[in-house]
């Protein structure tokens, strides 16, 4: 003990297994610089040599030549082959495959006029490979293709995000002095309209952090602090399971404005619009935007984020069959449900009984949530033929006023749901955006943007009897509904585009006696709202001025999230959302 210790390793076989074994490793690691990118080469480098470094976006063979278009960050450009000159070449270029990553010398040259690309940026050039060195290969299956076609997008997705960003930063900051401000990630939960991804902290036992749905009491307390105008590109985090146009991480753009009244507010976000359109994609899109209140979009297209680009309005028909025999017409409104109908024009022809009673879009009906789908066909006399109970029970004065209200022509097709209002609203609604895709209704070329205005303060949660915030308890009530808040409007307003929402905001609620009695309505007792918001309470005492915010969510929805590992449900004591 004590003594220095020498241990000696020879190359003896009792002693290797103590060695790391030995890799040999086949092909090798190359770094190769590139002299032009491929979106940028045009007629005025015909003749030049250049070395191109990319993806394999396409690739065929055609009359002995082997074509490929090469994809970098810029664009694409197409690789031809001269097998003749270069063949070995010509025969790499022959065993690539879509995605490959390859590095390709040649010479820039003029397409043959039969040969030219109208729709490609560089379509009136080519590069002859006289060199192709494959820098890594695809092994497997690709889960999606990147490009298809030479008619791609000359500019990519990611560019265009990040083209908008640049262009919303410059507007606000440039033209109305607005101020970027980063607010925390790590804070504590607040009511919004999801769950909270939630962090737990290490140096305070079962204490947790809350990811930010949105920075929303952040931006509140801003204003109480003097700030005028604030906005941030704010990475949000939101529980909710995923769709086709929402997953739980995201960006948006959030600003908030002291002393804008609504009307505004409304101006400055159309113009924002406005601008980044016409600056990204050379749209111009209407000045002002149309509006349309909740409860109009809720009964014309029962939905909130009605897409204008096509017709089929919803009529509600229930004082036309309040005298009907037919007993699921009686039954629903004897409960003081509603009926409302969707016409289809031409709808007779396009779908068959059977269809209509149990195919595609009787489908979609039942994934709605309705029970059936009761429906009438007009003949070309006028008359109707449909479910046989139905027909028999519509008296003549009845079935007049029902093609009337409908404007029904000869030929069309008239869809029933019957139910409580939301339950019809949500049923129609699916069916309206179901047979327009299906039938080709929509324009796709058109630019259908709107508010969408008035909402409802609250909402009946029927499970938990009780009332909630219909965007979020911050949300100011319109001054005229004062009287009973509980049935009040909002002063909140959605930006809707092609029946996407595509943003929202609202009028902020700035004094504390308001902001407690808000509350108090979603269930919040005075005491949580102290230890939840006392110092967003304390603020509205000290000089909050009125301000408001909107949100632009046309940043979200950035790709597919990697599978996360479902947290201990540990994670979650007494948090309320």
């Amino acid at each position: 003990m004590g003594r220095d210790v020498l241990v000696h390793f020879d190359n003896r076989s009792d002693v290797s297994e103590t060695r790391p074994p030995s890799i040999a490793l086949s092909g090798s690691l190359e770094w190769v610089s590139r002299t032009a990118h491929c979106g940028k080469l045009c007629e005025g480098d015909v003749g030049s040599r250049v070395r191109l470094c990319g993806w394999v976006a396409l690739h065929r063979i055609h009359g002995g030549l082997t074509f490929l278009n090469l994809r970098d960050h810029t664009g694409i450009v197409q690789i031809t082959t001269l097998p003749d000159q270069y063949p070995d070449a010509h025969l790499a270029v022959t065993k690539l495959r879509l995605e490959y990553v390859v590095a390709v010398e040649g010479v820039v040259q003029l397409r043959p006029s039969e040969s030219v690309n109208k729709k490609m940026k560089t379509g009136a050039i080519e590069v002859a490979a006289e060199h192709v060195q494959v820098m890594n290969s695809i092994k497997g299956a690709l889960p999606f293709l990147i490009t298809t076609a030479d008619d791609v997008k000359e500019v990519p997705t990611e560019e265009i995000r990040l083209r908008v960003v640049k262009q919303m930063r410059r507007y606000l900051e440039d033209v109305h002095d607005f101020i970027e401000i980063e607010t925390p990630i790590l804070s504590r939960s607040t009511p919004e309209g999801a769950r909270d991804y939630l962090v737990p902290s290490r140096v305070q036992l079962e204490s947790f952090y809350a990811l930010p749905q949105s920075p929303q009491l952040f931006k509140q307390m801003l204003m109480a602090s003097g700030f005028p105008k604030y906005y941030q590109i704010a990475r949000c985090f939101r529980d909710e399971d995923l769709r086709a146009d929402r997953q739980p991480e995201f960006t948006q753009l959030d600003m908030e404005l002291a002393f804008t009244p609504l009307e505004d507010m409304l101006k400055l976000n159309e113009d924002l619009m406005r601008h980044v359109f016409r600056e990204i994609k050379g749209i111009e899109l209407p000045d002002p935007f149309p509006r349309i209140t909740y409860a109009e979009a809720m009964s014309r297209f029962g939905s909130d984020r009605p897409d204008l680009r096509f017709d089929m309005e919803l009529k509600n028909v229930s004082e036309i069959f309040s005298s009907s025999t037919f007993k699921v017409f009686s039954d629903a409104l004897g409960n003081g449900g509603s009926i409302k109908v969707l016409c289809v024009p031409s709808g007779s022809q396009k779908y068959s009984n059977t269809a209509l009673k149990k195919g595609n879009i009787y489908n979609e009906a039942i994934k709605s949530g309705a029970k059936g789908l009761p429906f009438l066909k007009v003949l070309d006399d006028g008359e109707v033929e449909g479910i046989p109970a139905l027909v028999s029970s519509l008296e003549p004065a009845s079935r007049e006023q029902l093609l009337t209200l409908c404007s029904a022509q000869s030929g069309d097709l008239i869809l029933f749901a019957v139910g409580d209002e939301s339950s019809v609203n949500k049923t129609l609604d699916r069916l309206r955006i179901f047979i327009a895709h299906e039938l080709g209704l929509i324009d796709q070329s058109a630019h259908s943007i709107l508010w969408v205005t008035d909402f409802p303060m609250f909402e009946w949660n029927s499970l938990e009897e009780r009332f909630e915030a219909l965007h979020h308890p911050f949300t100011a009530p319109n001054p005229d509904d004062l009287n009973d808040l509980s049935t009040a409007r909002a002063l909140a307003y959605d930006m809707v585009y092609n029946g996407v929402e595509i943003g929202g905001g609202s009028l902020r609620i700035y004094k504390r006696l308001f902001q407690e009695k808000v509350l108090e309505i979603v269930g919040i007792t005075p005491k949580q709202a102290e230890d939840k918001f006392g110092y967003l309470l304390e603020s509205f005492d000290m000089g909050a001025p009125p301000h408001g915010m909107k949100c632009t969510t046309s940043l979200k929805r950035e790709g597919v999230p990697p599978a996360t590992p479902k947290p201990s449900r540990t994670w979650y004591p007494n948090v309320s959302k």
